[in-house]
């Protein structure tokens, strides 16, 4: 055995001279697999300046120093790129998004938490934007929970005091618009944590309201975090 099993480590030989030329290139290969934080997914060719220690998924239909290596991990390590096989269940991070990634074996598939052999997947998914509220008693946040998906719950934060003579504030829905939580706070920092009741389906874009209690807005922004599940098929055969 000339390497490890599941992550490829190069192995010393017996009476080998340079040892540590092996013993380093291993612990870049364990620097970069460990809590594995990717710059993108989505590139075909190599980056003109990589840094060392940068981690990569080549992206289908590769290029240049990149060909023949799709969807494999290419890490540049003192001035040349490594290619390592992933392994079905491992999960990085992108870094250019902060979301989670799963290999299930033939695929990345983004926020991924559960895979089949077949390439269906549970999405575990959290949707955050900064909202400035609009004059007036409601500030519609558009489209901010997406078609087909199962919310579990939505987060809020004051990220600058709300102002207008507003006693407090609700989240919700149309047809439900203290959904995700009433009576909040103005001030900054005030929070929100409203669980669904029950896991509830969004089958087409709906729109998220803020609406003023006891009086109206007129300046204030709020930070929202939608938390939600989504379903992917298998793959197309």
């Amino acid at each position: 055995m000339t390497e490890t099993p599941h992550f490829a480590l190069p192995l010393l030989a017996a009476a080998q001279a340079q040892k540590h030329v092996t013993v380093n290139e291993a612990l870049m290969r364990l620097d970069a697999l460990a809590a594995m934080r990717l710059m993108s997914l989505d590139l075909t060719d190599a980056p003109a300046s990589p840094g060392d220690g940068d981690a990569y998924v080549v992206a289908s239909g590769a290029t240049g120093a990149w060909t023949g290596h799709d969807g494999q991990l290419a890490l540049w390590s003192n001035g040349s790129w490594m290619f390592m096989l992933p392994e079905p269940g491992w999960r990085v991070t992108d870094r250019s998004t902060g979301r989670l990634v799963l290999f299930d074996g033939s695929d990345w598939i983004v926020d991924g938490h559960i895979s089949s052999p077949g390439g269906a997947a549970t999405l575990m998914r959290l949707l955050e934007v900064d909202h400035t509220l609009a004059a007036g008693a409601t500030s519609v946040v558009a489209g901010a929970i997406p078609a087909a998906t199962q919310v579990l719950g939505v987060t809020a934060r004051v990220i600058s005091a709300i102002s207008g003579g507003a006693t407090g504030w609700s989240l919700g829905v149309a047809g439900s618009t203290n959904r995700y939580g009433s009576g909040l706070g103005l001030g900054l920092n005030s929070y929100a944590a409203g669980l669904t009741g029950s896991p509830l389906s969004y089958y087409s874009d709906t729109d998220l309201l803020i609406s003023a209690e006891g009086g109206s807005f007129s300046a204030g922004a709020v930070r929202l975090a939608v938390h939600l599940v989504a379903l992917q098929p298998p793959r197309s055969v």
